[in-house]
């Protein structure tokens, strides 16, 4: 392997702005790309280029302007023929073009996943009209959970519990939706107890690592805290680790992938996958010396994973924005440190809107109740405000 070499990232948010930072401490160039100029990940790589991913001849030019060796897609709206084109070149994809666009529309790895590789996942159907969408309902049964097939971060999702819920979670999914594909995915409502991220590690040598499983909480579709363990029954992991094992390894390459599932009473039900870092996961930037933007940094550069070391339970909670702010600031961060056993990452986003994810509050404890109390509180401490 060459010492250093130039990772090309596809959307350059908080989560891209972590592994710029992961890769650039061990030697690597790295150019960001995102739709938007001073994008988190711009302001910490060697170089950045404002496009729409979506433009597969925008996408063409920067990749050879730049030439490099690897291509790290972080967000799901990108032109995925296109990453064929440049795997063939030669040029790496990560994990590999097929992954990429397999994950990037839900429908697509929804098939790999129950019909394929038959695991277990929530009744679903597709609809691409407001009338295919009640009919689908109809079929499930309410309450259903309604998807955009491409989206980011749970935008767009939306629960419809009657018939007249339906052209509400219609417009909303369409609203949230990512790329130009008019289509969601209507599944059943599970009634689970936990809902968990398996960050889960394919080495350059075929080996699959593990990280402990990570509980999280939604709203809006969006996460708003997480927190490891999770607590499962040693059945209930195996199952998980079984069914991330056979997935992942069904889209090959290397790297971290964000593998969620569905944990019942009964069963263990796969949900969704991200073949990159997951944002539940920033809990890690707290509760071990790896952090998953370390690891898909180690995992893709073919470099050694020797062990995990965990600090303790340990949690994350988010810090959201009001409302529309074309600039920021904010107050409160000095009030958040002051806690003990305290970490704040504010992303650096230029502009806000409501509910956007500005910044995360990080926390270890000695349980992880006590973690998770922490956390929040030193999120709400700290307030995104107008420059």
């Amino acid at each position: 392997m060459k010492p250093i070499n130039k990772i090309m990232l596809l959307g350059a948010g908080e989560l891209g702005k972590e592994f710029t930072i992961s890769a650039k401490r061990l030697g690597q160039h790295v150019v960001a790309v995102d739709r938007y100029a001073g994008a988190p990940a711009m302001q910490v790589a060697d170089a950045f280029e404002v496009i729409e991913m979506l433009d597969g001849d925008a996408l063409a030019r920067v990749v050879e302007k730049h030439r490099p060796d690897l291509i790290v897609p972080e967000i799901e709206a990108i032109r995925t023929e296109k990453l064929r084109e440049f795997e063939k070149q030669g040029i790496t994809v990560v994990p590999t073009a097929e992954a990429a666009h397999l994950t990037m529309n839900r429908d697509a790895i929804r098939e790999v996943a129950a019909k394929e590789l038959k695991l277990r996942t929530a009744r679903y159907f597709y609809a691409e009209s407001e009338a295919e969408l009640l009919a689908a309902s109809r079929k499930i049964g309410f309450p259903v959970v309604v998807k955009p097939v491409m989206s980011s971060s749970g935008k767009g999702q939306s629960v419809a519990r009657k018939d007249a819920d339906v052209a509400t979670s219609w417009a909303y999914a369409l609203e949230g939706m990512r790329g130009d594909k008019k289509r969601v995915i209507v599944e059943e409502l599970i009634p689970f107890e936990l809902e968990i991220t398996l960050l889960t590690v394919r080495t350059r040598d075929g080996r699959t690592l593990f990280v402990s499983p990570i509980g999280h909480r939604q709203e809006r579709g969006d996460y708003q805290e997480s927190w490891m363990p999770a607590r499962m029954r040693p059945a209930q992991l195996k199952a998980a680790q079984r069914m991330a094992k056979k997935v992942t390894a069904r889209l090959g390459g290397a790297g971290l992938f964000g593998v969620e599932f569905f944990v019942t009473k009964k069963e263990v039900i796969f949900s969704e996958l991200s073949p990159r870092p997951h944002d539940t996961g920033m809990v890690t930037l707290i509760s071990q010396d790896l952090s998953e933007f370390d690891l898909h940094a180690r995992a893709v550069l073919g470099l050694p994973i020797p062990v995990i070391n965990y600090r303790g339970p340990a949690a994350s909670a988010v810090v959201l924005a009001e409302g529309e702010l074309p600039a920021v600031s904010y107050r409160g961060v000095d009030k958040a440190l002051a806690l003990k056993n305290v970490d704040v990452r504010i992303f650096g986003k230029p502009t806000a809107r409501k509910h956007r994810r500005m910044g995360v509050a990080l926390a270890t404890a000695k349980s992880v109740e006590k973690a998770r109390q922490l956390a929040t509180k030193a999120a709400s401490l700290v307030k995104v405000q107008p420059v």
